[in-house]
């Protein structure tokens, strides 16, 4: 089964992208953000090794707290890796055994950090979905309730859109215009690889 990986900014339209190939072609979307605060949340070898990361305030009352991880990994890189070492392998892995029980042509795999994760070589087709900055930061102030500086400092701890063009086998421009030639382009391709 083929595996098209649709990456981008935060911002940048790539749930959007997914959604709409999905529609187009009938594909499962595999959220891994989603499925990362998931498997935190749930999985008892992770929920402990968190708890010896960070301590018994990773949860509260038994509740995975984003909010409490947000402030210790941000900008502290080794923290960061230590986390990333401990969640992304079982993505990995919770990933690999999702797409092996579908029975679509293909699978979408929704992925914020797709280039400095391990799921790099996990897909056949690499989307990068992108728009201009500001489109990008009103997209987040509206959607998250933060701040214009708050998002761009989110933004600016990502790898950059031009680093991500450049590993990307397409680019969509996600900036207002219709998306579906882009999409129909995507599922045109991902069917004769």
């Amino acid at each position: 089964m083929k595996r098209v990986a649709i990456t981008g900014g935060i911002g940048s339209g790539k749930s959007t992208v997914c959604r709409a190939l999905a529609a187009l072609s009938g594909a499962p979307i595999y959220d891994s953000d989603s499925r990362a605060k998931e498997i935190m949340a749930t999985h008892p070898d992770v929920r402990q090794e968190l708890i010896e990361l960070f301590g018994e305030e990773v949860f509260a009352e038994g509740v995975l707290n984003r909010a409490f991880i947000s402030s210790r990994v941000f900008g502290n890189q080794a923290m960061l890796q230590r986390l990333n070492a401990i969640v992304h392998p079982r993505v990995v892995a919770d990933f690999e055994q999702w797409a092996e029980s579908q029975c679509s042509r293909y699978v979408i795999l929704e992925s914020a950090l797709l280039f400095t994760s391990p799921l790099v070589g996990h897909y056949d087709l690499a989307v990068v979905v992108d728009a201009p900055l500001e489109m990008r930061v009103e997209r987040c102030v509206r959607r998250d309730g933060a701040t214009p500086e708050e998002v761009r400092r989110r933004i600016g701890s990502q790898m950059s859109a031009e680093q991500m063009r450049q590993r990307a086998d397409i680019v969509v421009e996600a900036d207002g215009r219709d998306l579906r030639p882009a999409v129909e382009e995507i599922d045109r391709i991902i069917s004769t690889k």
